[in-house]
């Protein structure tokens, strides 16, 4: 790309990737195991080779599953959440590939799910309003979410 953008900013530009938007890229990143903050220049050739399967993958399935649900009809409630989603609004839920609670950073509009433990080798990705809030308690490490007061 000739461009350096997040992860997930590249994946939900119109102008690089028609029609992946927040739900898909919020599946494809944890199958590539990619961190949607991750900077688009920083791709080595096999991050981009498990990338590109992703993509691939996670948009076949989608497709085929949803053609299987609408059978010939038309969808009457068109929504990106769904229950057979991996992350993508399963904040606070078990990712279904290591057990580990989905967390979720806001910015703007928009929402990212990701696993820590899957994605970014167990890093807290910094939300822009709550760990400003919290600043050096805010807690960097997945363990420091999981163990008990």
């Amino acid at each position: 790309m000739s461009e350096n953008h997040t992860l997930k900013r590249a994946l939900t530009d119109p102008r690089l990737f028609s029609g992946i938007g927040n739900a898909y890229s919020d599946e494809i990143l944890p199958r590539a195991h990619l961190s949607p903050v991750q900077l688009t220049s920083r791709l080595d050739a096999q991050a981009v080779a498990r990338l590109f399967e992703s993509v691939q993958s996670v948009l076949t399935e989608w497709v085929e599953r949803l053609r299987k649900q609408m059978g010939t009809g038309f969808p009457k409630k068109v929504t990106a959440f769904r229950p057979e989603m991996a992350v993508h609004g399963k904040f606070g839920q078990a990712c279904p590939s290591c057990g580990t609670s989905v967390c979720r950073i806001r910015y703007a509009e928009r929402e990212t799910n990701y696993c820590p433990r899957c994605q970014t080798g167990g890093r807290v990705l910094a939300d822009r309003s709550l760990s400003r809030l919290l600043k050096k308690d805010w807690p960097t490490q997945i363990e420091a979410w999981e163990q008990p007061e």
